[in-house]
């Protein structure tokens, strides 16, 4: 296993700068673009990141510590943020998250203050029993997740430009998700 909660942290305090540093003052045309119908673009992610925090993260992990295995907690809709404001700009969305990460990275450190609380079994409505530990960790690869998919979403919009060096550019040449 290689989990650790301060490396976990740092990851996730990570994730606002780098998407600031990718996203921000960019054109609409890079933050609207993405791999075909039913896919979602750039800013659609940040939303998508933002309702995470909001109801998935600490909620799921406050439920699991004062639950335990005895309530499984609540789904987590991956896509309420395609019915939210859409007029966001990416700046306000960035600037969003970023607080709102802050805040929750806060409190991860203060709720897990031991490895005995990593431990902490809950139950999820789809998985059944997941620790705490586990839902930490899938916190930090599901950040990486969406940043490599922003990327490869960026990618995408020069696929047809990219001419016959396709062939070199494994962000063109993996299966599209």
């Amino acid at each position: 296993m290689n989990f650790r909660l301060e490396q976990a942290i740092e990851m996730l305090e990570r994730t606002p700068a780098t998407l600031e540093a990718l996203l921000s003052g960019l054109s609409e045309d890079w933050l609207s673009c993405n791999e075909g119908e039913g896919t979602w673009n750039a800013s659609e992610v940040v939303a998508h990141l933002i309702e995470g925090e909001r109801t998935n993260w600490i909620p799921r992990l406050e439920w699991l510590l004062r639950e335990g295995e005895g309530k499984p907690f609540p789904p987590f809709d991956r896509y309420s943020h395609l019915n939210g404001a859409a007029d966001a700009s990416i700046d306000r969305k960035l600037r969003e998250f970023r607080e709102i990460r802050l805040q929750n990275t806060a409190k991860l450190k203060e709720l897990i203050d031991s490895e005995e609380r990593l431990e902490a079994l809950g139950t999820h409505p789809a998985f059944g029993a997941v620790k705490a530990r586990e839902l930490a960790s899938t916190w930090v690869a599901h950040d990486l997740t969406h940043i490599a998919q922003i990327v490869r979403v960026m990618a995408e919009r020069y696929r047809e430009d990219v001419g016959p060096w396709i062939a070199y550019l494994g962000i063109l040449n993996k299966e599209r998700q």
